[in-house]
């Protein structure tokens, strides 16, 4: 089977390329902005893949990014939650309209089927009530979460007119190994760098925000999981299923790393919901328990992740 993962270097990219490739069963083909951002993975030297340096643009020509693939996974997305709404018509035609694009191209090449990973934290809101499930009337407060719903829903239009198939996976808050620590993403990784460093942490707000962690690895079996079932169901939430605030984080990292943290409380935002954690069942009554493992053995991985290979 021939595999396209678009913004393939980043963090999820990074780990989904590691377990696709260990199955040495596919051609993978991994796609980002430019040539320096597969560094880490080419120095992994994983069987049957490529690498192609391609923009996330109106201008990319994904007719030739997704010619005779299988599957095409779309990580690529030119905004973080932190940082929407700031330039609201500009993010929408960076990732909105190029992704109808990339859907047009995926249709005249007779693409199989098309996996978005969706945002299990922004689409949902403030609106819905904890464990939030699929079927919740979303609300975004952000940019990023309303580019996230009309991606979803072009994917729905796609695929009614035009036979395309397709998975959503709504995911929660992954964090773990080739996570950038000092990026402006994952609050529990750059945590745990902070605590293996300088020991000073900053947080958005009184740090009682409750947000639902999920290690890499379980996310990354979840989405295969998904990817691989054949059902007619295709939207999915993925995380923990757990509500944990950011204190509980910052308690869990000082009983298993470092006790002499310095935490600077700063101002929220106003694009932080204030609770949000996943209701699996959905996936778990498909796929069975995801037993994902708890934050404390989280935290304690991605240290000595951090600690291997030279990051600290």
């Amino acid at each position: 089977m021939n595999i396209a993962i678009i913004g393939g270097a980043g963090f999820i990219g990074t780990n989904l390329a590691l377990s696709l490739a260990a199955d040495q069963k596919d051609e993978l083909t991994v796609i980002d902005r430019e040539e320096s951002y597969f560094d880490t993975l080419k120095s992994l030297h994983l069987p049957h893949v490529r690498f192609l340096a391609c923009p996330f643009s109106k201008e990319a020509d994904f007719d030739r990014q997704v010619a005779g693939q299988d599957i095409v996974y779309h990580l690529g997305s030119t905004t973080i939650p932190g940082d929407s709404n700031r330039n609201i018509p500009e993010e929408l035609d960076a990732n909105v309209t190029v992704s109808a694009k990339l859907f047009d191209s995926c249709v005249r090449q007779h693409v199989k089927k098309v996996v978005f990973i969706s945002s299990g934290g922004a689409v949902y809101g403030k609106k819905g009530k904890c464990p939030i499930g699929e079927d919740t009337v979303t609300y975004p407060i952000s940019s990023y979460g309303i580019q996230k719903i009309a991606i979803e829903k072009l994917l729905y239009l796609y695929h009614y007119q035009d036979g395309l198939e397709y998975r959503i996976i709504r995911l929660a808050n992954p964090y773990g190994p080739y996570q950038r620590p000092n990026g402006r993403l994952g609050v529990v990784t750059t945590f745990v760098y902070k605590a293996l460093t300088d020991g000073m942490l900053e947080v958005y707000g009184d740090g009682s925000v409750v947000r639902d962690f999920l290690y890499i690895d379980d996310a990354i079996r979840g989405i295969r999981n998904i990817v691989d079932g054949e059902n007619d169901l295709r939207v999915f939430n993925l995380g923990s299923g757990l509500g944990t605030s950011v204190n509980q984080v910052i308690e869990a990292i000082r009983e298993n790393i470092r006790e002499d943290l310095t935490v600077d409380y700063i101002a929220s935002r106003s694009t932080d919901v204030p609770e949000n954690y996943l209701d699996i069942s959905r996936y778990e009554s498909i796929y069975g328990k995801l037993h994902p493992i708890g934050l404390s053995e989280g935290i304690r991985k991605t240290a000595d992740f951090m600690k291997k290979t030279g990051m600290v």
